[in-house]
């Protein structure tokens, strides 16, 4: 149990991604829980120079029949085939407003629902891009995923979702490769994670473009985005198994801006560093 415990925490998604927990063979009936709380350090947005502090509250649950929830994501696995796992997505991509994306309850590795430890005041006059932009609700996306093994510790990665953006038209295609859980010593383990994120028109011109109105409100030059690579990352999450139950999970990802997202002028800095680490426990 606790190698299992290692490995689901080891698979838990990104701030930026709908990820999945590795399916988990269970007794029918049964399900296996994992709540935490720790902290998280991430830019305010995609592209932001400044940088906040919360509260990261952590949910993994799945059942023997396949429903699992992760985070703000929540899905099944339909396939029987111990190498290859999909089935239906649905996750909640987070508000963003003047101050930056709104929370988000962690896979073990997202931002928060809590309010920031450290805010900071925001102004047009501080160079704060998103002033007079048009706040963008959290949206529902739908969706699937697919995931292969290539080998018993190394797993590839694809979602699609729909559904995020102003007109709730966006969409999001993520790939990515896992390698899961290599043990260092007897209670830590090392996970390392690489993918990239194509999306739509519409999820670029969300989030990254300026219309003409917008440039009238809020000072940015008009900029229009078009579909294409949105992001590269790489992660590394460092797993300390304190006793069978009890977990410290760490991470670290980096995320650079692509295309046209990266020439957006909304933003301040292309690359991104998140850092996190929570204590976990499994029921």
């Amino acid at each position: 149990m606790k190698k299992l415990f290692a490995l689901v925490l080891a698979v838990s998604g990104s701030a930026a991604s709908a990820q999945t927990p590795t399916t988990n063979p269970m007794p029918d009936g049964s399900r296996d829980m994992y709540v935490g709380l720790g902290a998280i350090s991430a830019p305010r947005y995609e592209g932001a120079d400044s940088r906040k502090v919360s509260a990261l509250p952590l949910l993994q649950v799945q059942w023997s029949h396949g429903l699992f929830i992760s985070g703000m994501s929540a899905g099944m696995h339909l396939s029987e085939r111990p190498t290859v796992e999909y089935g239906p997505l649905l996750t909640l991509h987070a508000s963003r407003d003047e101050s930056g994306l709104g929370g988000e309850i962690g896979a073990f590795e997202n931002s928060s629902l809590m309010p920031s430890l450290i805010p900071e005041p925001l102004s047009r006059s501080s160079g704060n891009p998103l002033v007079g932009m048009d706040k963008i609700d959290a949206r529902l996306q739908v969706g699937g995923f697919f995931n292969y093994y290539l080998a018993p510790q190394w797993r590839f990665t694809s979602s699609l979702v729909y559904g995020a953006g102003i007109d709730r038209d966006g969409v999001q295609l993520q790939l990515g490769a896992q390698r899961l859980a290599a043990q260092i010593t007897q209670h830590h383990t090392l996970s390392f994670s690489a993918g990239a994120t194509v999306a739509n028109r519409a999820y670029n011109q969300s989030y990254f473009g300026v219309s003409p109105a917008q440039a009238r409100t809020s000072g940015n030059a008009v900029y229009t985005a078009d579909s294409g690579l949105k992001d590269l990352r790489l992660g590394v999450r460092w797993n300390w198994a304190l006793t069978p139950s009890w977990m410290l999970t760490s991470n670290v990802q980096v995320l650079r801006l692509m295309g046209d997202a990266r020439r957006s002028p909304l933003v301040e800095r292309p690359n991104h560093l998140t850092v996190s680490t929570a204590l976990a426990y499994r029921f």
